[in-house]
């Protein structure tokens, strides 16, 4: 109950107790290689305290290797790890900025970096040098340094997820190089991933270490220059600082240095001014002197010189506790990421066998599946073929009831034909005989019709004929009744029929004067009469219808037997073959 008046009063004691008690800070940032943190520093600081609290945020043990670096006009120098910071020349910015690299390099990455993160601080801030090209390498060293990149980042390479185009948005290569060959970014990315998946199993620390090996050989590793002359008013020469000791370097050539100072060879380095000194320990060796451009140089040189000599001279005594400390822990951290290593490695084999077999067993299940879906469309396309055949057949059946009635009409048809052939055959060859027997009745015809033409022919020049004798006669009688040859003629006739013993017929008609004009216009007898008496004329042989005698011949007789009496006259008539009456 005493309390209860004074809460409020003893709360705003307390803050502004509090207030009084809060040191005053200032922000400052910290850039890797990969990476920016904020930190807030007290104003009493030193630069041994911000460092420390850096290497605390990282993990880092291995703390003599870096630094904190800044940049102030124009020139890169290293915070002072004995003095406050905020009493050094560093920039007047919120937040101060510092970039937290590697001071120091190491002889021998592989037996002085400890632990990882060291490596893969060292591996990144190495990689950026040759990328900014402030380490020279050869383009097929490049190319492998690339190839360890490419396996530190993306792990084992695999075709089906690295596919072509995966590292285009990588920086792997110095643009030097590129600028060197006419080669695409498909050019370069197929020789690198040829060198990456070579690299299969290696672990991403071990692909570091692999680039740290093959980068510490390099002329300008782990080289800090610095211009410098002989005299004070020519600049012609460079000096290098690295692990093993200070080079002298013609300026055009940063590869082979003109001469050399070894750690263990050097006794004291010094400067006054701009000018410093190095002396060897072999005191009847030459003084080296040189001058640089400004006082600051001097000192960034002699803290560097030192720096490198103090590790140079730590290689080669007995690892202290910490340090051997460090290399078993480093060594166990090794053995026990080997192992977790093969362990992930046979685990990944096991892993990759499991997804190839059930790979294979789900193709094989997809190919079952297909053969099933195969099978069932079969099956059912099979049934449908059934019930098409099975109609198919219904209608075959029908079809071969029908074709065996067509077949038997055929059959009736095929004997009714063979009959109809066999008549048609008979009738043909009857035809054919009757069609012979017509062509010999044509020529017969034609021939009987040749011999009527004839036949009509000479019975129309005959008539013709007898016209004519039918005058000539018809003028004889005239004359011979004029002239008493009516009685000549008669004894002539009279003569004949003696000789023959009768008289023809057709003989009478000459009796008769008008009648013999009938007679002559009916055919003769098959039988003639000449001069020599013979009766009748046997010879058959064809003769043109003519008379023997022309009518002036006629007259020319008429009138001999008129003055004469005693010539006879012939006259020789044809009718037909056989029909030729001679007179």
């Amino acid at each position: 109950m005493i309390w209860c008046g004074y809460p409020h009063k003893l709360k705003n004691m307390s803050i502004r107790g509090l207030k009084k008690k809060q040191p005053k800070t200032f922000k400052v940032k910290i850039i890797t290689v990969d990476a920016e943190m904020e930190f807030s520093c007290e104003m009493k600081w030193k630069g041994k305290d911000l460092f420390d609290l850096v290497c605390r945020a990282l993990g880092l043990r291995e703390t003599w290797f870096f630094g904190l670096q800044y940049t102030i006009k124009g020139m890169c120098t290293w915070l002072k790890m004995d003095k406050k910071v905020l009493d050094q020349e560093i920039p007047k910015e919120d937040p101060i900025s510092f970039h937290f690299l590697a001071k120091f390099y190491p002889e021998k990455v592989e037996e002085e970096l400890l632990q990882e993160i060291t490596q893969h601080l060292f591996f990144l801030q190495v990689k950026k040098q040759i990328l900014d090209e402030e380490i020279y390498c050869s383009p097929e060293a490049t190319v492998l340094l690339a190839s360890y990149a490419v396996q530190a980042k993306y792990g084992d390479y695999d075709p089906n997820f690295h596919e072509p185009g995966f590292l285009a948005h990588d920086e792997l290569l110095p643009k030097r190089v590129l600028r060197q060959y006419q080669l695409t970014a498909e050019m370069w990315e197929e020789k690198i991933t040829a060198w990456y998946a070579e690299h299969r199993g290696i672990a991403r620390d071990e692909a570091e270490m692999n680039y740290l090996k093959i980068a510490q050989d390099l002329e300008m590793y782990g080289v800090n220059y610095f211009p410098i002359a002989q005299n004070k008013n020519h600049t012609d020469l460079l000096l290098g600082v690295d692990a093993k000791g200070i080079h002298i370097y013609s300026i055009n050539n940063r590869f082979s240095p003109n001469k050399s100072f070894e750690w263990s060879a050097i006794r004291n380095i010094s400067y006054s001014e701009k000018e410093l000194t190095i002396k060897p320990l072999d005191k009847k060796a030459e003084v080296f002197k040189f001058f640089s451009s400004q006082l600051k140089v001097n000192k960034l040189i002699l803290q560097l010189c030192i720096g490198n000599h103090d590790l140079f001279m730590r290689r080669r005594k007995v690892d202290s506790i910490e340090i051997q400390q460090m290399k078993a822990q480093a060594r166990e951290e090794k053995a026990r990421k080997k192992m977790e290593n093969q362990r992930l490695a046979r685990e990944k084999q096991l892993r990759e066998e499991a997804e190839r077999a059930k790979e294979e067993l789900e193709r094989r299940l997809f190919q079952l599946e297909d053969e099933a879906r195969q099978a069932n469309e079969a099956l059912l396309r099979s049934q449908e073929a059934a019930e098409l055949l099975a109609e198919k057949a219904q209608i075959a059946e029908e079809e071969a009831k029908l074709l065996a009635q067509n077949a038997a009409e055929a059959e009736q048809e095929r004997q009714r034909l063979e009959i109809t052939a066999l008549k048609t055959k008979e009738e043909k060859r009857l035809m054919e005989q009757k069609m012979r027997e017509a062509e010999l009745i044509a020529v017969k015809l034609v021939k009987e019709s040749d011999r009527r033409l004839d036949y009509l022919e000479k019975s129309r020049k005959f008539e013709d004929r007898l016209k004519e004798l039918k005058s000539e006669i018809h003028a004889l009688k005239l004359e011979e009744k004029q002239s008493g040859l009516y009685s000549h003629w008669n004894e002539v006739l009279g003569s004949l029929d003696r000789s023959l013993g009768n008289t023809p017929s057709w003989m009478k008609t000459f009796e008769t004067g008008d009648s013999l004009d009938i007679n002559l216009q009916r055919p003769f007898p098959a039988y003639s009469l000449n001069t020599m008496g013979s009766w009748p004329c046997t010879n058959k042989t064809q003769h043109t219808p003519t008379v023997e005698k022309s009518s002036s011949q006629a007259n020319s007789m008429a009138a001999n037997s008129v003055g004469t009496r005693t010539r006879k006259q012939i006259i020789k008539v044809q009718q037909h073959d056989s029909d030729v009456i001679y007179i």
